[in-house]
């Protein structure tokens, strides 16, 4: 069957750009971008010139509405540029003979204009006599159905000047400042009356507000697609698209939150069916038995079922036949690039999402040709099930339910079969840092299971060059980790360089904190390149933090961890036979150099028989 789905998936790209139309307050906006961000665009021909000059401006809803309680605010004026019209100007000091002679020559122009309007009324039109500079600054206009005087050509000072001189000495002229589509004019209006002096400038406040709510409108740009999705209940699809979720959220409805609880009730609110393709692709095991266990990265995808589109349409590919036939239509200008290289651009990376989801949905048995195109696929049962489940971590498998903010393990039907990763515990984990260069972490993991045992460490995970994630299997293991290197660090003793530990602890600058402690150093405000130099920015001057369970307790639990590792005869019958005199009158050093030495033959002798 040919279905036609290229109104449907049609190639579009909009570039957006931050543009501040509307001055909210006295900051500009700013955004961060990754320099290998950056390079990634560059590599697929973004446009970052088009992207800037022509980039659709856009508020989030919180900044729209922002925006509209200031207008309606009694501080408003400063968005409808109204603060010198309806509020009482204060006098400027004259203490320059240029303003004092300004205000007085203004004084008798408005003077001189107003006696003519009125003579007018009376007697007829009269010929207005003045020098050619002021009928270049004056102009004789009709504003709001009400004479009135429009100022050209002079400063903002004099214009200050002229206001107060309307003010305090002409009770039926009224200064007025009114903006148009493109600029904005100064105008003294002759009024009838205080009632009319009044009306007037209730109409001009209407005007100032209606063209404000205009420029808000105006200003909110591309939100109003993302408005129209949402008010039409369209059925969001996307391939592993968490984050395209969270920037919709941080762009055009508010700043993340704080809590995956309140971020998922604020998408489920605006878009209550989105649908992730890399859900679908592992629901069905006939479509995982045939990409063969391969990447379900979006273009693997594409390739794999829908291969005539992906490669070209004069290739014969006959590996596989797609259940649903995508008909495309692009003109010749197009047609030579349209290839499976444009992927990453925006147009073409929701043309192939579409194409991925048709094909999905017809090995979960849905029919296109037993439904109509206007057909609301957000009630079809069998996407149903699937619906508004996203991943989390593809890694893991951890699976968030955009409906209940529910997290759970990777669906029961799914039967792929990836590499199995534990879950990360955050209190099993230890921060790591300023480290010597030369250590790799491999060789850290290393260094550890000699220690703490082979099956201490469950992976360790790059940060960069300065620092590393050392997850353990046992939240206890992380604690006597920490413990073990402060005690090695406060002896300082000769010996304790043969300890497995010394290589990681080389050079006196290794770091060691929990998890809590990187989550405080990426939180302020400082910004290094380098995880070691950010901590040092912070003030981080301590070598090792300790759990706050151990901190009273640390010594003793170290010395527990040392003794329990000694499981040789003559090692066990010392401990026994050392009385409490003894242990008073040795020095510490050599109690915690005879641990040391202990422990390390017993690591050794584990390590020969496992070569063995």
């Amino acid at each position: 069957m040919i279905i036609e789905l290229s109104n449907i998936l049609g190639r579009h790209n909009f570039f957006v750009f931050p543009r501040q139309e509307i001055p909210l307050d006295r900051t500009s906006y700013e955004f961060l971008c990754q320099t290998t961000s950056m390079d990634f665009l560059a590599k697929y021909q973004f446009d970052f010139n088009a992207c800037i000059h022509e980039g659709i401006s856009y508020l989030s809803r919180g900044q729209e509405d922002e925006a509209r309680k200031r207008l309606i605010s009694p501080k408003g004026d400063q968005l409808t540029h109204l603060s010198h019209n309806l509020r009482e100007t204060m006098d400027l000091p004259l203490v320059r003979v240029a303003d004092v002679l300004f205000t007085e020559r203004m004084k008798k122009r408005l003077g001189d204009w107003r006696d003519d309007l009125l003579q007018n009324r009376v007697g007829g039109p009269q010929e207005e006599k003045v020098p050619d500079d002021l009928n270049q600054q004056f102009r004789t206009v009709f504003f709001k159905m009400r004479p009135a005087l429009s100022l050209d050509g002079f400063t903002s000072h004099q214009l200050s000047l002229i206001r107060m001189v309307t003010r305090k000495h002409f009770k039926d002229l009224t200064y007025v400042c009114f903006n148009g589509e493109s600029t904005s004019e100064e105008l003294v209006v002759y009024t009838d009356s205080e009632s009319d002096k009044a009306r007037l400038m209730e109409e001009v406040k209407n005007d100032h507000q209606r063209r404000a709510e205009m420029k808000i409108n105006a200003a909110v740009g591309f939100r109003h697609v993302i408005d129209l999705l949402s008010s039409e209940n369209k059925l969001i699809v996307g391939h592993n698209c968490i984050l395209d979720i969270a920037h919709v959220h941080s762009k055009f409805l508010a700043p993340l939150p704080s809590t995956a609880e309140e971020f998922v009730s604020c998408v489920n609110k605006y878009f209550p069916s989105i649908i992730d393709t890399k859900i679908l692709l592992n629901a069905d095991y006939t479509l995982q038995r045939k990409m063969k266990r391969s990447s379900t990265s979006l273009s693997s995808a594409f390739s794999l079922l829908c291969p005539e589109i992906a490669h070209g349409f004069t290739r014969n590919v006959l590996s596989y036949e797609p259940c649903v036939k995508v008909e495309v239509h692009v003109d010749e200008m197009r047609s030579s690039n349209w290839n499976s290289g444009a992927k990453h651009e925006a147009g073409y990376d929701a043309f192939m999402t579409g194409c991925v989801f048709a094909q999905a949905c017809s090995h979960l048995g849905i029919d296109f040709q037993l439904h109509s195109p206007s057909e609301n696929l957000t009630q079809n049962e069998k996407l149903l099930k699937h619906m508004n489940l996203l991943y989390l971590s593809w890694i893991n498998g951890d699976i968030i339910d955009l409906r209940t903010g529910n997290r759970s393990a990777e669906l029961s039907g799914s039967n792929m079969i990836r590499k199995p990763y534990r879950k990360i515990l955050f209190k099993n984990i230890v921060l790591l840092w300023g480290f010597p260069s030369k250590l790799k972490p491999s060789m850290i993991r290393d260094c550890i299971c000699k220690t703490l045992g082979p099956s201490s460490v469950i992976s360790t995970y790059c940060i960069d060059q300065t620092a590393v994630f050392v997850q353990f299997s046992k939240a206890e293991l992380a604690s006597d980790f920490l413990n073990l290197k402060e005690t090695l660090e406060q002896s300082n003793d000769a010996i304790s360089h043969l300890h497995p530990l010394s290589q990681l602890l080389e050079g006196g600058n290794t770091r060691a904190a929990s998890y809590e402690t990187y989550k405080e150093i990426c939180a302020s405000p400082i910004s290094k390149v380098l995880f070691a130099d950010q901590a040092e920015a912070v003030g981080i001057k301590w070598k090792t933090e300790l759990l706050p369970s151990d901190k009273e307790e640390s010594h003793d639990n170290t010395r527990s961890h040392l003794e329990s590792a000694m499981d040789s005869p003559q090692a066990v019958q010392k401990s026994k036979t050392r009385n409490t005199e003894d242990v008073v009158n040795d020095s510490s050093n050599k109690r915690f150099c005879d641990d040391i030495i202990d422990s390390f033959l017993k690591v050794e002798k584990i390590r020969r028989t496992t070569n063995l």
